[in-house]
């Protein structure tokens, strides 16, 4: 395990620490790990010359958004899928599942064409739209809920329970951990998604914190510094939002208030 810590940790914090250099430092031999005059000149550019802070909200409305409600979708498909036995739901499963063998690519273009005759062409809520159900989310939730003794929603009902309060008041609460993994795994997801907003966003003052940083590389130089302390100040978002959740993803006892 230590040795794969060395491995993966030690480029992330070569980057880290680049973003910190002079741009006259960082292709100067011999190569140093530390940097010899640290500055944060290429955090300030980067928030201020390239319209930093505007990518960055855009960004965060959109795995905000996009996050609540892959959740509460996925939710409430993988309940159904689990606790009622139709044969269409079934086949909806199924269908679901089959979008997992595409590659994204393949799809691009009908999502495209979708999301331009909804007039959402060069709007955030064509990034969000299409990414608010996935497969991996409904399979999470659907096989969570498999796990749940019956006898938990049968003693609802008897107590007089609706269908929407036995999912919200018990459902909910003990698949807390399933919410939360996959509230991560989705604002990574949006967080990071390039190729999609390249496509649906035209008007620069919408782009994404992915776009901008792309923008960053010109046709001819680099900005090696700006580009650097764009790309860690992208990835303090992620880190904080695992080291806040982390320790509320685990099993959960859902055999909590049963009988034997």
């Amino acid at each position: 395990m230590w040795l794969l810590v060395v491995l993966y940790g030690f480029p992330l914090l070569w980057f880290v620490l680049s973003s910190f250099k002079p741009a006259g430092d960082l292709f100067s031999y011999p190569l140093t790990l530390f940097p010899r005059n640290p500055t944060v000149a290429g955090y300030e550019q980067a928030w201020t010359s390239f319209d930093f802070a505007r990518y960055f909200t855009n960004t965060l409305v959109v795995a905000i958004s996009t996050t609540v409600l892959t959740v509460i979708a996925s939710a409430m498909s993988g309940y159904a899928l689990a606790k009622y036995s139709n044969w269409w739901l079934k086949a909806f499963f199924v269908c679901i599942l089959a979008t997992t063998m595409l590659p994204t690519e393949v799809i691009l273009s009908p999502s495209f064409l979708v999301i331009r005759d909804l007039g959402l062409y060069n709007q955030l809520a064509g990034i969000v739209v299409p990414s608010v159900i996935t497969a991996t989310g409904v399979f999470m939730f659907r096989q969570f809920f498999s796990t749940v003794p019956d006898e938990l929603l049968e003693a609802a009902r008897i107590d007089g329970s609706s269908e929407i309060s036995t999912f919200v008041r018990i459902m909910l609460p003990i698949a807390r951990p399933i919410m939360l993994t996959l509230a991560i795994f989705s604002f990574q997801w949006r967080w990071n998604d390039y190729i999609w907003p390249l496509i649906v966003l035209n008007d620069p003052s919408r782009f994404t914190l992915q776009i901008g940083i792309q923008s960053i590389v010109g046709a001819e130089n680099v900005n090696w510094s700006v580009l650097l302390g764009a790309s860690v100040i992208s990835i303090v978002p992620l880190v904080l939002i695992y080291l806040v959740f982390q320790r509320y993803v685990m099993s959960a006892d859902i055999n909590a208030g049963l009988k034997d």
